[in-house]
């Protein structure tokens, strides 16, 4: 498949928000064909993610992306992920392999760790680029604020005095079997971004989110009906 099967739309409309203390980089029909990625992904063979049956990490199947999509959007990500999030031209850029995720884990099935917020590192630079090829029935991103140390973000500084209260507060209480959405006496809710078909996300890893997933319409593994996106990472 050439590199025109899965061209992004030029020149991008880049938008971006603030979402409590953040910024939250957008572009919305990003790609010109994204019907191409939806068919590709129709015809890759998914997996469950690692950690998946202990009720960690992501809670669904994942599938390799095709090398040509994963290229074109390096080649754009790494001058925006610079400028916009304020990278040093002098540090060297990695990257993650893209894939494609489906939710497929029942509400009642979730570990205690996959019911409430993330943070995917807390590298200072390590980026997460969410490609959403669903629409907005399958809610969103949300990010939040942990109550009892204020904390938006975690990093390298604060990541043990987070996790030390987090663990603390999830043994002494443990979250509901549900996809978190609206927050909880833990974690205040600061702000969502919507799915919407071809858009492109890019935010820090180190803010505390997760997926706001709709039960009802997104457990499946049929990636034409269930909340598939493309999920890339990068750190600097």
């Amino acid at each position: 498949m050439s590199l025109n099967a899965f061209q992004i739309r030029m020149p991008p409309n880049i938008q971006s928000v603030q979402v409590g203390e953040h910024q939250v980089v957008f572009i919305d029909d990003f790609l010109q064909d994204p019907q191409a990625l939806l068919e590709a992904a129709c015809k890759s063979e998914f997996q469950p993610c690692p950690g998946m049956n202990e009720g960690k990490g992501y809670p669904g199947i994942r599938a390799r992306v095709p090398a040509d999509y994963s290229a074109n959007l390096t080649a754009l990500m790494e001058p925006l992920i610079r400028l916009n999030f304020q990278v040093d031209e002098s540090l060297k850029m990695r990257k993650s392999d893209c894939t494609f995720s489906l939710t497929t884990m029942r509400p009642e099935a979730l570990g205690p760790l996959q019911r409430t917020p993330h943070f995917d590192a807390s590298t200072a630079h390590h980026m997460a680029v969410l490609l959403f090829l669903c629409d907005e029935n399958h809610g969103g991103t949300g990010f939040y604020r942990h109550k009892t140390t204020c904390l938006q973000q975690i990093t390298a500084d604060t990541s043990e005095r987070y996790l030390d209260t987090y663990y603390a507060e999830l043994n002494a209480s443990p979250p509901k079997p549900r996809y978190f959405d609206e927050g909880d006496e833990h974690f205040e809710f600061l702000g969502m971004m919507p799915a919407r078909f071809n858009r492109l996300v890019i935010y820090r890893g180190s803010l505390l989110h997760t997926a706001c997933i709709n039960p009802q319409r997104s457990i499946t593994s049929d990636p034409r009906r269930g909340r598939l996106t493309v999920n890339t990472f990068y750190d600097f």
